[in-house]
């Protein structure tokens, strides 16, 4: 099954030669901003390319030869893009790192994939760097974006950004033909960037893609969501993650259109609501914070405005399904008085007032979270992709609005249903390889086809994403159980953060419930119900009382084979340091059912 969709018009050129190009052709255009000291600086594409090919000159400066392996540990700002272009302009490949990363993961990444400079935001960073330097038998030289603290450092190891850009900048002068000369010789087959997959169940491996992927997925990406060259976007997802890549990179290089990096990670809604992109993408997490912050808003506000919003909620949730295209003159009057009376304030708050598209993807959500965001006018869309796809595989097209389904396949790659009802997938998307791990290539694509690890439906040409394989659970009774989808639909209720699903060989459903200590909170002083911490909330009677509710409202919407019989609170948050949760936030079930068997164990010694 293919998208009948036509391809974008883009230039056979690779990432680097595109921000030439656009350096070349609007010179003075804005390409990126930044925001310091709470002022926003533009950068136009001439020094977007110059600051990039001084990069690139510094890492020669420094000695990484053709084909080196530069590593960023960053937050997003422009010294990251800078660091990943510059390498590509003089033929480099770059590897992200989570900044989250303690300094045993980092060592991981940096040795396995041989890595020879590495650009670090600050000191916390660096620490982590030099406390496994003897693991890095590869590694020539830190590059540090932040030097405040770091006088004492060792000068033949440690050189700060601005320091490289001089370097790069003065090798330029002296050696003017490198860049173009590496230009010259790249082609879309060459290898652009090594991505670290979360490392759920094992190792994190590193995905190589080339810049032939990256060419086309940013055709696909844009065709699909009708992006264009005045689309912008606020950068704060990793930008070792695809989905950043996708949306900070590979669609604005070749669209020409514009990105902008906040204060810091700390400073998003404040900078979302600056910015008013008119793309967003948020991971599930992001889009249940959002709904989060707004139910706590609800809470905080007075009675009139309570029901002012129930109201204008219930008269306009029918739009959850229903296109603007599709909707009648009286549709369109509801939406309207609805929108001047409560959603502009709304999308106002959460920045979204000018989003002409919004995606989730990179996980599962529940399909009352997209239906809520559609209803009060934001125009949210679900996508699949992976690491192995360069981004996004399969996605709705915001004129088609279907909970719960991640739509049809990109118009340059090709799905099916496999063995197993596994989502297998094969185009130019699809990535080159595991980077020194043929035996996991090989087990991933076989015969020209991607191999997922994902179960999928297909209804009416729509794809919905069941579990992933080896996550399906089998009850006692011999049920076939999908815990995401289980687990979403808990994770719908605002005050529910985090739900793992237990069934596996069980006689039925029970799970870990992480609160959301946030919105928890808030109903709790509403309530006039004391408490002092996470733990001392947790186990407080009524909010027990309160999640029971939830589960049940929960329940009610499962099959009753699915539905969760018994669950523990969790008095603690799920933390990457304790190895519970990946970088990414993605749970390791395998060390949570073991390190909460205890707790696993009671909920079925009644049973």
């Amino acid at each position: 099954m293919t998208a009948s969709s036509s391809e974008p018009s883009f230039p056979e050129l690779t990432l680097p030669q595109m921000l030439r190009e656009h350096a070349r052709r609007s010179p003075h255009r804005t390409a990126v901003r930044q925001k310091d000291f709470g002022i926003w600086n533009p950068i136009s594409w001439a020094d977007y390319f110059e600051r990039a090919a001084a990069v690139g000159h510094g890492y020669t400066a420094l000695g990484l030869g053709q084909g080196g392996h530069v590593a960023v540990l960053s937050e997003n700002r422009i010294e990251w893009v800078l660091a990943q272009l510059g390498a590509g302009l003089v033929g480099a490949v770059t590897i992200g790192v989570y900044p989250t990363s303690p300094a045993n993961e980092v060592a991981y990444v940096l040795e396995h994939s041989d890595a020879e400079i590495i650009v670090c935001e600050d000191q916390e960073q660096v620490d982590k760097v030099i406390e496994v330097r003897d693991q890095l038998p590869l590694l020539k030289r830190i590059v540090v974006v932040e030097v405040k603290g770091m006088r004492a450092y060792p000068a033949d190891l440690v050189v700060s950004f601005e320091a490289l850009e001089r370097a790069g900048a003065a090798h330029r002068a002296e050696n003017p033909a490198l860049v173009e000369e590496a230009l010259s010789r790249q082609t879309l087959a060459d290898m652009a960037l090594m991505i670290y997959t979360s490392g759920s169940t094992g190792k994190p491996k590193g995905a190589m893609l080339s810049y032939g992927n990256i060419r086309a997925q940013a055709a696909a990406i844009v065709e699909k969501l009708g992006l264009g060259p005045e689309t912008t976007h606020l950068s704060y997802l990793p930008l070792c993650h695809v989905a950043e890549q996708m949306t900070t990179l590979m669609a604005p290089v070749y669209l020409g259109s514009q990105i902008n990096f906040g204060e810091s990670i700390r400073t998003v809604q404040e900078d979302l609501r600056e910015v008013a992109p008119t793309m967003f993408l948020g991971v599930p997490r992001i889009w249940e914070k959002l709904h989060s912050s707004i139910h706590i808003r609800m809470l905080e506000t007075g009675g009139l405005r309570r029901r002012l919003f129930e109201w204008a909620y219930a008269a306009c949730e029918p739009f959850a399904e229903k296109p603007r295209h599709r909707r009648s003159l009286a549709d369109r009057l509801r939406y309207g008085v609805s929108y001047l009376l409560v959603f502009r304030a709304l999308q106002n708050y959460i920045g979204l007032r000018r989003a002409q598209v919004a995606m989730t993807g990179a996980a599962p959500i529940s399909p009352r979270i997209v239906r809520f965001f559609r209803t009060i006018g934001v125009p949210l869309v679900e996508v699949y992709g992976a690491t192995e796809t360069s981004g996004v595989a399969l996605g709705q097209k915001p004129d088609r609005l279907d909970p719960g389904s991640v739509g049809t396949p990109i118009f340059n790659v090709e799905a099916r249903v496999g063995d197993d009802g596994e989502l297998v997938l094969r185009g130019d998307t699809v990535f080159r390889g595991y980077y020194k791990n043929d035996e996991a290539t090989r087990a991933t694509i076989r015969d020209g086809w991607l191999h997922t690890g994902d179960v999928v439906t297909v209804a009416d040409g729509q794809f919905r994403i069941v579990d992933r394989l080896k996550d399906i659970m089998i009850t006692a009774g011999g049920k076939n159980l999908s815990p995401s989808e289980i687990e979403n639909t808990v994770k719908g209720s605002p005050y529910v953060k985090e739900c793992i699903v237990i069934g596996e060989a069980k006689k039925y459903v029970s799970a870990l419930i992480q609160i959301d200590y946030e919105t928890v909170g808030k109903w709790a002083e509403e309530n006039r119900i004391a408490y002092t911490n996470f733990r001392s909330l947790a186990e407080n009677p009524a909010v027990r009382d309160l999640i029971d509710a939830e589960i049940a409202e929960a329940n009610g919407q499962l099959a009753q084979v699915s539905h969760i019989r018994r669950f523990h609170l969790l008095t603690k948050e799920l933390d990457h340091d304790d190895d519970e949760v990946t970088a990414t936030m993605k749970v390791r079930r395998a060390n949570i059912q073991k390190k909460y068997a205890a707790e696993i164990a009671g909920l079925y010694s009644a049973a």
